[in-house]
């Protein structure tokens, strides 16, 4: 009945010229925006906010409003004020509510599956938006610019360098929201066979993944689309000290936390045995981010204890050392990889490369402006890795 696709960061924050942004991908979908407002130390002011947000669209419509962290019913009242001098409706008003905030760490909210009481929360904010937002009108807003499918057809979406000139073009004048009914995109011959344009080549025939709270941010059409082409995707846990399948012929290391678990992940015999037999049996072994710092030999954590790692790539890495790196990046592989040509990445993590010894660059990369960023990432043989998490191939 309703797709929602939440923003990130405020409507219009993004790389140069927005490119990014909620309000870009609003304008490459034609999605209405239902602005969700702060209204925390704030009233009357929060409607001016809102219209300026409304005023600047282009390529797109902002249809309401919804303001959150309301503190009383006085609060309120200031707040229905100040929207009502403006041409945004106010659809609905979220009361403060303690018991269910999120708490955050250095790479965002804490886990779903970390919280005990996260169903509790979920029934609690589904009380407060029940109880503060008129749902019907969200709901007739949301259908106002509903694009129009061909035939029953999936909707392939554009690609992003198309959602990029057109968001341009837009921010120039020359684009407005199509009228329902005149957006009608058809599929390419490989999305009808169930194969994106963009989906990344599997690292192999049967890919042992690794999957618990230290190893969590693995992207999951990234996954769909290796089993769509044929891979044999397998599951396990480092933190369980378990090992990768013995039959696989690749391992992936996704990003997440290994800084907050490097003391159980060096305790795991079991895990630190499969993963040299896997590399002793030549299987393509990659890890991304906190993959990659599991690679290597050590990692040294917030208290500035360092553990054991795996050792299989000449690296040392830090969270004791923090510096922020964050954006998306284009990368080009360099030498035999399992994928060719430009890749679309991003990057975010405190964790500092402290040691680094011979191997060769995985990648040399760019940031979203174009700027060189140099190489990046190690490879020995078939190990290897980088801080930066693979996207999709860049068309």
């Amino acid at each position: 009945d309703l797709v929602i696709v939440e923003g990130v960061m405020g409507l219009y924050d993004g790389g140069a010229g927005g490119i990014g942004s909620p309000a870009s991908l609003a304008a490459l979908t034609r999605l209405p925006v239902l602005l969700v407002v702060g209204a925390q130390g704030t009233a009357q002011s929060a409607a001016a906010v809102a219209e300026g947000c409304a005023r600047l669209a282009e390529g797109f419509a902002v249809v309401g409003a919804v303001a959150n962290h309301v503190a009383s019913d006085r609060h309120a009242d200031l707040l229905r004020e100040g929207f009502a001098k403006t041409s945004l409706p106010l659809l609905g008003l979220v009361r403060r509510d303690p018991a269910v905030a999120l708490p955050s760490r250095h790479l965002g909210l804490v886990q779903a599956e970390e919280h005990e009481d996260l169903q509790r929360k979920i029934e609690r904010v589904g009380a407060l938006v029940a109880e503060g937002c008129d749902l019907d009108a969200i709901l007739a807003a949301g259908a106002t610019t509903r694009p129009s499918f061909s035939h029953g057809e999936k909707v392939a979406a554009e690609q992003p360098d198309e959602g990029v000139r057109r968001w341009r073009d837009a921010r120039n004048g020359e684009h407005r929201t199509p009228s329902p009914g005149h957006f009608v995109t058809t599929l390419s011959p490989r999305e009808r066979d169930g194969a994106r344009e963009t989906a990344l080549r599997p690292l192999g025939q049967r890919i042992a993944v690794a999957r618990d709270i230290a190893f969590a941010f693995s992207y999951p059409h990234l996954l769909a689309d290796w089993r769509d082409q044929g891979a044999e995707l397998s599951f396990f846990s480092p933190l369980a000290d378990q090992a990768p399948a013995e039959d696989c012929d690749a391992v992936f290391l996704p990003g997440g936390y290994p800084e907050l678990h490097a003391g159980r992940i060096a305790a795991t015999p079991g895990f630190h045995a499969g993963m040299n037999a896997a590399a002793r049996r030549a299987a393509l072994i990659y890890g991304e981010c906190g993959g990659y710092m599991v690679l290597g030999k050590t990692l040294t954590d917030a208290e500035g204890q360092t553990h054991r790692m795996l050792g299989l790539l000449p690296l040392a890495t830090s969270f004791a050392a923090r510096k922020l790196h964050l954006g998306y990046r284009r990368l080009t592989p360099l030498g035999d990889l399992p994928w060719s040509g430009r890749l679309r990445a991003h990057e975010f993590h405190f964790a500092s490369i402290v040691e680094e010894g011979d191997g060769e660059r995985l990648f040399e990369a760019e940031n979203a402006d174009g700027a060189p960023l140099g190489s990046i990432g190690l490879r020995r043989d078939r190990i290897m890795g980088s801080f930066a998490h693979v996207i999709d191939a860049a068309p």
